[in-house]
């Protein structure tokens, strides 16, 4: 086994979750049964490491049987790495119309028409995601290229992904799916299965209608018209919240970013002020579900209502990059990150 085959067998075993490492290995299925039970996964890491080192040696196993692995090992976890989503446009005749062999065939066919020698591995998942991973001809196996795609749909999520191979994989991409051209969705995260449900609406979404009074009680005394108003108010802002970023469980969106090509304006600040040229900055949101967090602030009265567009946006369009200018200001929609 060359020193590169170790090197990636040793870095999956390392970044696997201890506990999920025997199932991955089952996954697999290039040990015997008496090696699995042979194997003790209550050892270091870099026991293990050596151990399974010697196993592939023994069955013979090469860099395509631990590529296997890790491609496994990256499925299931998903979440360690940065995802970039672009989006296709532009459909021609018959793009609704791929199926799985066919995007197989000619996206091989096309990255190696460009790119010479590429190793290609696809996957599907039960969920009609297909897995796609690229080693690049000149580089590193331990360094490959993710894509994720779901046909019949325009978007994909590629993580690893290097700005000299990015030209190849869209003009690959773009002819496996019969469309003309790629652009930037705006939409990055380590959440993968959150920027997936954000661009496909899989999440509970709330109706827009709402009544413009609650029903009447008979209590008359000042006290209970305080509470039924209060209450009314908090009913009122929940479901502005609800209605700008959907309601029940909510995709685990991580961070929005806003870059200000904008005037600055403040009366105590003149220099800055009467500037000629555009005020800039970056605005970023953090939070560990930044969806719930916006709607938990707008519910509880913290952001005030009606929500601005620079919030609602997010959910809306489905992107967390923005660039906001004079021009969009005042719109009702910020321009997206270019």
């Amino acid at each position: 086994m060359g020193d590169s085959m170790k090197r990636l067998l040793q870095r999956i075993v390392r970044r696997m979750p201890t506990q999920n490492i025997q199932a991955a290995l089952d996954k697999w299925g290039r040990l015997t049964a008496a090696q699995m039970q042979s194997l003790d996964f209550t050892r270091t890491k870099l026991m293990l490491s050596a151990q399974l080192l010697s196993m592939c040696e023994a069955n013979r196993l090469t860099m395509k049987h631990i590529t296997e692995l890790e491609m496994i090992y990256v499925m299931d976890n998903p979440n360690q790495r940065m995802w970039h989503v672009y989006q296709l446009v532009d459909p021609s005749d018959g793009a609704q119309a791929v199926e799985l062999i066919q995007f197989r065939v000619q996206l091989k066919d096309h990255l190696s028409e460009l790119e010479g020698q590429v190793s290609l591995k696809i996957k599907k998942q039960t969920d009609d995601a297909v897995w796609i991973r690229i080693s690049w001809k000149g580089s590193n196996d331990s360094q490959p290229t993710y894509v994720v795609h779901y046909l019949q749909t325009p978007y994909f999520f590629v993580t690893g992904l290097r700005s000299k191979q990015k030209p190849l994989l869209f003009q690959a991409v773009v002819h496996a799916t019969k469309h003309c051209a790629v652009k930037d969705a705006n939409l990055s995260g380590l959440n993968f299965a959150a920027l997936r449900d954000l661009l496909m609406r899989q999440y509970q979404q709330f109706p827009s209608r709402y009544p413009t009074q609650l029903p009447e009680d008979n209590q008359t005394i000042p006290d209970a018209r305080i509470e039924r108003e209060q209450s009314q108010s908090k009913a009122y802002r929940h479901h502005l919240a609800c209605e700008a970023f959907g309601n029940g469980e909510l995709p685990q969106l991580q961070s929005a970013v806003y870059k200000l090509r904008t005037k600055f304006r403040d009366n105590s600040n003149k220099a800055m002020s009467q500037r000629e040229e555009p005020f800039r900055c970056v605005v970023k949101f953090s939070s560990a579900n930044l969806l719930e967090s916006l709607r938990h602030c707008v519910s509880s009265g913290i952001a005030s209502t009606p929500v601005t567009p620079l919030l609602s946006s997010v959910p809306l369009r489905g992107r967390n990059h923005f660039v906001v200018t004079e021009n969009t200001a005042g719109s009702s929609q910020p321009d997206a990150d270019a």
